[in-house]
């Protein structure tokens, strides 16, 4: 069948639009199809064809290597076509032009490699003796003209400027015309007047109800308006035809499966078949020309295994830097309260210290100050709670902590996770003991001595019934409003068991090995420590009746029953702005390493003791009078402010020299660093003297006694930054929030400038992180937003897995970020030191007296009259007292 010759479009190049599709004439097998030429570009004598690689390869006119741009022609003799027409008929590329070839005159074809495709397809032939010709001598014409080229000088161009004409209508401005917007309706005036009496007076707007009013409110519906309706005179509509397509399909239809078997014998020579394959000469010379091939494969299949992937055992197992897909966090559960009525947000989270897959979280209503105020009846009817969410149940709450108001902060004990800590927006301080809910946590010694620490189910294990009705706890104890805070609780940390402090700030050692007290900030300027011990105060007997007259609910502990609503600070300090009676606005504190982190591995053996006896429950009196003070105890530490200043400050109290009361310390050090509030204020887990603080729209790093200012402190963002936490693991990692729902994994290894990367979490704003380490192969962190939802990511191995050096090499960079802040501030000091000298210099020149010689003072003086003698002659002479001659005998005379 002979193939189909290439479709032509019309001169324009485009398809016709008639309704009904041409159909191609129906060419018969037994007639050849016309071959193609050039006739109308021209070129009659211009066949083009397609020529496979393969076609090339037998033809040796392979492109590039037998064709090039050089010589990008080849002569075929007509009896290599017709052998390849005998051998491949229709198959070869040679059959769209075979009348051509037979009727070819001369021996040889000449074949042209059409690198640009002008004539349409890779090949074409020239059939006739008279075009091979002009090809063949063209090719030769370029060099001989560049040859008379250089021989004709060249020409000298004038240039001639155009010449204004007189202007000749040929129509075109009545299309302009037609063409122009003009305005088709009339212009509307409305004047508005209103009484003299009325200009400047005093206006007073007001609500009012429309229903109520006659006339006041009016409908204003949609109607069509015949007076604007348009036209349209023209429009421009673009068109293409394009082939029809349908997409069918198709399915096997299924049957009921069948078991089926079936049993066959194998095939098998009979003996005097077998001996006479074995000794025939085949099969022998089979044999000797595999056996080699054979052995070898042997071996190398015992030396090496064929399979093994090679890129995997070159790659390593431990990498700093892995793909894309290990970089990101990946979501791992996500926790809501679907029973809430109200809009909340979600304030803090807390891991618990001790228990896998339990996790802590405090919402507060999502209300402005105003509104808040505003609905202050209704919220006092709704629960203020704490949330123990766990990984078994996404549903339900498993735990909820009740309190007078919402929870702005709180904290877990680090001597005992089953008390908890927290701070109201109303400025009271919480304490909650869920030790008689110890029952729901199992727990699972790993050996009978009590020396190996105690081993905990991976789970939150729970009571099948107790998934139905959620379990309310109620507080222990609540501070007293009248001495605690008076704003909104912004930080809270329990102060580590090793030590405690008296009410002038002084450090002394604890006895009691367990943590007993606490310290917060708040909006109202203050920070407060408090003891949750009982004070050795004298009460008078009215006091004890009014408690023994107390009713004590029956779902309440009575562990902290001496601090309900009668519990006061130890001590509370301002931070004074110095010279202004204003005070710096605390948001969050950090105290050092050795105040804040306990060892909790070592703790949870006490988890074990609770229900024998729970140290709580008998506290004894604080602050004994015979009791060791620690001299070299560093008690400065930072605090983050409403306004982005960062201090540095000591809670030691000091005299007055002038009031003689002890008041609070002036700040050492006072900061800038930030644009807006201060959200986070966190000492690095791998260095004690490097804290990360993130407020308004950047992020800074410090170093504990470095005054010259922070040593990384980034550029502006597009979103402001609302938390931020430093990685658990890698000293170089840290995450941080933004208000567009983007979370920035800052990597101080790969850059300083800008986050090594960010990630969307949700929606809307992030308002607080918190990381988590299950184990040495799995970590998570929580990140809470302000629609209440708490997401669990899981952190990759590349963010989670330190480098051989990374503690080292990131101890470096700060070491070099200090050298720098010292060579910063040396240079400023020679600096302020090479202005003084200058300005010396500069009024040393202003004052310096030159000692004249007599003969100078007499040269002055001479000229000074002279030139009086020049000015008395311009003078008389603009008068017309005299003229000029007398002035010249004048002067003779003189």
């Amino acid at each position: 069948m002979a193939p189909k010759s290439p479709q032509r479009k019309s001169p324009r190049g485009q398809k016709s639009t008639s309704g009904k599709k041409k159909q191609k004439p129906v060419v018969p097998a037994n007639e050849e199809e016309e071959p193609v030429n050039m006739e109308s570009m021209g070129h009659p004598e211009i066949y083009p064809l397609v020529l496979t690689t393969k076609t090339q390869e037998i033809f040796n006119c392979r492109i590039d290597e037998d064709i090039t741009d050089e010589i990008p022609y080849k002569l075929i003799k007509k009896e290599d076509i017709f052998e390849d027409l005998r051998n491949r008929a229709a198959v070869s590329d040679f059959h769209p032009i075979k009348k051509i070839v037979q009727q070819y005159p001369g021996n040889e074809l000449l074949l042209v490699y059409d690198k640009d495709f002008k004539y349409g397809l890779n090949f074409y032939i020239i059939g006739t003796e008279e075009g091979k010709e002009n090809y063949l001598n063209a090719t030769e014409v370029p060099e001989e003209q560049e040859e008379h080229k250089e021989l004709i000088p060249e020409e000298t161009y004038t240039y001639t400027p155009p010449v204004s004409k007189p202007w000749v209508s040929l129509g075109s401005e009545k299309e302009i015309e037609e063409e122009s917007v003009k305005k088709s309706t009339k212009q509307v005036t409305y004047m508005i007047s209103r009484k003299r009496s009325d200009f400047g007076a005093p206006i007073s707007f007001s609500d009012q109800n429309a229903s109520s009013v006659k006339d006041a409110y009016v409908e204003c519906t949609a109607y069509p308006d015949k007076n604007f309706t348009l036209k349209q005179l023209e429009r421009n509509v673009g068109m293409q035809a394009i082939p029809q397509v349908k997409d069918t399909s198709t399915q096997t239809k299924w049957t009921y499966p069948k078991n089926a078997s079936t049993q066959y014998y194998s095939r098998e020579f009979s003996e005097e078949e077998k001996e006479r394959v074995g000794q025939s000469k085949s099969l022998t010379d089979f044999l000797n020309n595999v056996s080699t091939s054979v052995e070898i494969a042997l071996q190398q299949n015992e030396i090496m295994n064929l399979f093994t992937a090679d890129w995997k055992s070159l790659a390593e197992e431990e990498g700093t830097f892995g793909d894309k897909t290990d970089t990101h966090l990946k979501e791992y559960q996500s926790f809501t309260d679907l029973h809430s009525q109200t809009e909340k947000m979600i304030t803090c989270v807390s891991w618990h210290p001790a228990i896998y897959g339990l996790i802590a979280v405090s919402v507060a209503v999502r209300l402005p100050f105003e509104d808040r105020v505003h609905f202050s009846g209704k919220l006092l009817l709704q629960p203020s709670l704490i949330l123990f969410w766990s990984f078994s149940d996404p549903i339900h709450p498993q735990l909820m902590l009740e309190s007078p108001d919402d929870i702005f902060c709180f904290k877990f004990c680090p001597s005992d996770p089953n008390i908890i800590a927290g701070g109201c927006m109303n400025g009271q301080i919480v304490l909650w003991d869920i030790t008689a809910h110890a029952d729901r946590i199992e727990n699972i010694k790993a050996g009978g001595s009590g020396s190996k620490k105690a081993m905990l189910k991976p789970m939150f294990l729970l009571e099948p019934d107790s998934n139905k009705e959620a379990m309310y706890i109620r507080h222990c104890a609540v501070s007293s409003i009248e001495n605690g805070h008076k704003n909104v609780v912004t930080d809270i940390h329990w102060l580590a068991d090793t030590f405690e402090i008296n009410r002038l700030g002084y450090v002394f050692e604890n006895r009691s090995e367990i943590s007993c007290q606490l310290v917060t900030c708040s909006a109202d300027c203050t920070i407060c420590f408090w003891d949750i011990r009982p004070q050795k105060t004298l009460t008078q007997p009215t006091e004890k009746k009014k408690e023994e007259s107390i009713e004590i609910p029956l779902d309440a502990p009575s562990t902290f029953l001496h601090l309900d609503l009668s519990w006061k600070p130890l001590t509370k300090m301002k931070l004074s702005k110095g010279e202004t009676n204003l005070d710096h606005c605390p948001t969050k504190i950090s105290l050092s390493e050795d105040q804040l982190l306990s060892k909790i591995p070592d703790k949870i053996l006490t988890q074990t003791k609770v229900v024998e006896m729970n140290p709580y429950q008998n506290l004894e009196a604080g602050l004994a009078n015979l009791l060791k003070p620690i001299d070299d105890f560093c008690t400065k530490f930072f605090v983050g402010t409403e306004e982005g200043e960062v201090l540095y400050t000591d809670w030691k109290m000091e005299r007055d020299p002038d009031t003689g009361r002890m008041m609070a310390k002036k700040p050492m050090c006072l900061y800038s660093g930030h644009d807006g509030v201060v959200h986070t204020v966190q000492r690095s887990p791998f260095y004690n003297d490097i804290i990360l603080t993130v407020g308004g729209w950047n992020v800074a790093i410090w170093k504990e006694g470095v005054t010259a200012g922070p040593l990384l402190q980034s550029c502006c963002a597009a979103k402001r930054y609302t938390s931020g936490h430093w990685s658990l693991t890698r000293p170089s990692v840290f995450y941080i929030g933004r208000e567009d729902g983007y979370v920035d994994i800052w990597d101080l290894l790969e850059k300083t400038h800008e986050p090594a990367q960010s990630q969307n979490i949700c929606m809307t704003m992030i308002t607080y992180i918190k990381p988590w380490t299950f184990s040495a192969k799995q970590q998570f962190i929580a990140i809470a937003d302000y629609y209440g939802t708490l997401h669990i990511l899981e952190i990759p191995w590349t963010l989670s897995h330190p480098s051989t050096n990374e503690v080292s090499s990131v101890n470096y960079y700060f070491e070099r970020e200090v050298k720098h802040l010292e060579y910063v501030e040396q240079r400023k000091s020679i600096r302020e030191q090479e202005k003084k000298e200058m300005e010396l210099e500069i009024e040393k020149k202003k004052h310096k007296t030159y000692q004249k010689s007599k003969e100078q003072i007499e040269a002055e003086l001479k000229m000074d009259y002279e030139s009086y003698l020049e000015l008395e002659k311009t003078i008389l002479i603009n008068l017309g007292l005299t003229k000029v001659p007398e002035m010249v005998s004048h002067m003779e005379t003189i």
